[in-house]
């Protein structure tokens, strides 16, 4: 249900949810890892693994299980291409890799950069930032809140008609008025259809376009489409972009909401949302914030106040 709910994905809360180098949750890691083979459901469950256990050591500093989830999590996009089966070892190899260049940046003293500090100082943050996310805010989520947001959604979107339509597509306004003239002597419109149309999909079901809500069709089309009654066609062609049409209505109906599971996760994010510029907005307020510049100063006040 696209328009029902907007999807807020991670991405779209900012720097919250903006996974990048050194700053994932082992938890969110594992998360991005990829997904496991379609028959894992049948393979006996795979004995727990302890974070801590060494799977090497560099230079005499233990290399663990937790460690090795990162590297696969930060670098999944990396590793997407090769089997399965080559993963872990690419991500060990990677991690090593890092291990290695990282001591070798500390003996040199590129760690007292003031540059290096400052961008270690904000992933630090943000770091923390993301962990603040995920605890106080994706984790406090509750069916409850789910339930109630697809509700209020649900009661908050108009009701609104599809119809189940056929037409019969040809080129010329006079094809079409021929037809109308034949139904109008009683002819069979699924037939017609079958005979003359020149919409592919509609030569071999009789113009059936099955069921569509407003908007979906050529703003001409729609019009005329909705504006019919039941068992009614178009009295006069109707031109679109694609040609002359003669429409028949079918049937219609209220379209019926989608059901909460098709939803859930759409809703689920949506809470988060909420709950995650509800925090933010009060701890902005309570916090002591300068912009000098009177132009930045305005642009940010304008961002803040329409989220």
């Amino acid at each position: 249900m696209p328009l029902l709910f907007r999807r807020a994905s991670l991405a779209s809360l900012g720097l919250a949810f903006g996974l990048s180098a050194l700053c994932l949750s082992p938890v969110m890691a594992q998360e991005a890892a990829p997904a496991a083979p379609a028959d894992a459901a049948t393979a006996p469950a795979a004995a727990p693994v302890d974070p801590n256990a060494v799977v090497a050591t560099v230079n005499g500093q233990p290399l663990t299980e937790a460690d090795l989830v990162l590297a696969e999590g930060e670098l999944s996009q990396q590793f997407a291409q090769l089997p399965p089966e080559q993963r872990r070892a690419a991500a060990l190899s990677a991690a090593i890799e890092i291990r290695v260049m990282a001591a070798k940046a500390v003996t040199d003293g590129l760690d007292k950069d003031p540059d290096f500090q400052r961008r270690m100082a904000f992933l630090q943050q943000r770091a923390l930032h993301g962990e603040m996310v995920e605890k106080g805010v994706v984790d406090k989520v509750t069916d409850a809140e789910i339930r109630a947001r697809y509700d209020q959604e649900i009661a908050n979107t108009p009701p609104v008609n599809e119809v189940h339509a056929r037409h019969i597509l040809v080129k010329t306004k006079e094809e079409a008025e021929a037809i109308i003239k034949q139904l109008d002597g009683g002819a069979d419109f699924q037939k017609l259809a079958n005979e003359h149309t020149s919409d592919p999909s509609g030569k071999s079901n009789g113009g059936d376009l099955g069921w569509f809500g407003p908007g979906q069709m050529v703003p001409e089309f729609d019009k005329a489409a909705f504006a019919l009654e039941v068992g009614k066609y178009t009295k006069e062609p109707v031109q679109s972009q694609f040609g002359w049409h003669v429409i028949k209505l079918e049937d219609k109906r209220a379209k019926q909401p989608p059901a909460f599971d098709d939803v859930k996760d759409q809703a689920k994010q949506a809470v988060i949302r909420d709950k995650y510029f509800a925090l933010v907005k009060s701890l902005r307020a309570g916090a002591k914030v300068e912009i000098p510049d009177a132009k930045l100063k305005q642009a940010v006040d304008t961002m803040e106040a329409g989220k």
